[in-house]
């Protein structure tokens, strides 16, 4: 028996504290009486975007910016009533996301039972439950709202990728909702108990960015004092999200590409491949292909990431939906500001419908925001919507010609003939058609048997808009 207890003893003192730690799959930190960081996991870090050694002996509440310290911290309260301590709020992580989570915090005492710090421990909530107001929409696909024949076909497929474990390549503009499709696909997937890590490829130097996703070993560089676990190996049995893809270096390309054949990856400094099994997401706004011609962008790498390849599309090819989204993130945020606001008027709602939205979903997202902050109740005037649209439809050229109520007739045979060549001749059409319809180009698009987005796209390249 002595000898038991001399040997559970040693082991106690032995203890590797971040080993242990570590090994916990949510988010786990140690704290002084001062409620100071003293140790946090590789799952904190990720949650939080910041690491053990920038924050050590930080105040807590620095690294974990939540909103449950208004009052008085879990942390402080766990270590004023020497009670444990549960609390679920929001956190705003260093890449400035909002995140919901659950704050379990505890009392650490000595052998002699003083209490010595707390253990606090922390749940990503946000792919186990919505948290977001239930807003009516046409789909059950969250955020990805849209009626129009592009979505439809997107919400077709959406089952059978979820389904299977292939690589997904999302491209699409910028701000068409790269990051809320690539979260679908992984909630509708038999890993959406796992984690979900998203990593902006772009948003760091090559040297940090080949850390953070496949990890290192201890005294792999300078300031490497333990093993640090990449987000490849957070994420078992989950999925990591790569956005900005083809800003990816080509050495750590080859890493990747290593990555996919083997489902194994080495740790910077080490000399032994683990095993992870994680799904791979993809996205981005550059035409990788013509990268591929470049050299900037490896072949054989391309062609596995897009097994599985989804085009989100524009606004501006989605008349159908403009309609449905301003109403859907109307109601999102009439909701979230507690405004009175009762909808748009015919010319504000006019405006917003003739206007091209090169930023895509999240510009409009942002002008209904600011509209419905700017209102103070009632209906959405054009004088609440964001000055620039005004300015907008102020530039967008009027032409003089036939009355509205005049039957629309064929494009005049000169407006063809006269063109030396196509370009020419599809130029005329189109201000032959502006002039007919007085400049409104729904029906000018009618007038040429076009789309009013094919209309914009047109008017663009012949430097008509």
């Amino acid at each position: 028996m002595v000898m038991a207890r001399s040997r559970k003893r040693n082991i106690l003192d032995d203890l590797d504290i971040y080993s242990l730690i570590d090994g916990v799959s949510w988010g786990m930190a140690l704290l002084d009486t001062e409620l100071r960081v003293i140790a946090m996991n590789s799952a904190l870090e990720a949650l939080t975007g910041f690491s053990l050694e920038e924050v050590r002996l930080l105040p807590f509440h620095h690294v974990l910016r939540d909103n449950l310290c208004i009052k008085e911290c879990p942390a402080g309260r766990a270590l004023r009533t020497g009670r444990t301590v549960y609390e679920e709020g929001d956190i705003i992580n260093r890449s400035r996301e909002k995140l919901p989570i659950r704050v379990t915090a505890s009392p650490l005492r000595a052998k002699g039972g003083d209490i010595v710090g707390v253990v606090e421990t922390v749940t990503d909530l946000s792919l186990k439950e919505d948290r977001t107001p239930k807003i009516p929409t046409s789909t059950d696909y969250g955020e990805l709202v849209g009626h129009s024949p592009a979505m439809e076909k997107i919400y077709e497929v959406l089952p059978v990728i979820a389904y299977t474990d292939s690589s997904v390549l999302i491209t699409g503009e910028t701000g068409t909702g790269k990051d809320l499709l690539a979260a679908v696909i992984h909630k509708m997937s038999s890993r959406s108990q796992g984690p979900f890590i998203k990593v902006n490829c772009g948003a760091l130097p090559e040297n940090l960015l080949e850390s953070e996703l496949f990890g290192h070993v201890k005294g792999a560089f300078t300031g490497a004092v333990r093993d640090k676990p990449g987000r490849f190996q957070l994420a078992e049995y989950g999925t990591v999200y790569l956005t900005e893809i083809g800003d990816l270096q080509l050495s750590l390309q080859v890493k990747l590409l290593s990555f996919l054949d083997d489902k194994e990856i080495i740790p910077v400094g080490g000399t032994k491949s683990v095993k992870t099994d994680v799904r791979i997401i993809t996205a981005t706004n550059r035409d990788l292909e013509a990268m591929m011609k470049q050299g900037a962008f490896r072949e054989d790498l391309l062609y596995r990431l897009k097994v599985v390849r989804i085009d989100l599309p524009p606004v501006r090819e989605r008349d159908e939906d403009i309609r449905l989204l301003l109403e859907h993130y109307l109601n999102f945020f009439r909701s979230e500001l507690d405004k009175e606001v009762t909808g748009f008027s015919e010319e504000a709602l006019s405006i917003l419908k003739s206007y091209p939205y090169p930023g895509n979903v999240r510009e409009l997202k942002n002008i209904v925001e600011y509209s419905v902050s700017v209102c103070p109740s009632g209906e959405i005037k054009s004088e609440h919507l964001p000055e620039y649209l005004a300015e907008y439809r102020e530039e967008t050229p009027v032409f003089a010609g036939q009355s509205k109520a005049e039957k629309a007739r064929p494009l005049s045979r000169e407006a063809a003939d006269s063109g030396s060549n196509w370009e020419d001749m599809e130029r005329r059409m189109i201000a032959e058609a502006l002039l007919e319809s007085r400049g409104r180009r729904s029906e000018a698009a009618e007038l040429l048997g076009w789309g009013r987005s094919t209309l914009w796209r047109k008017m663009k390249k012949h430097g008509l808009s």
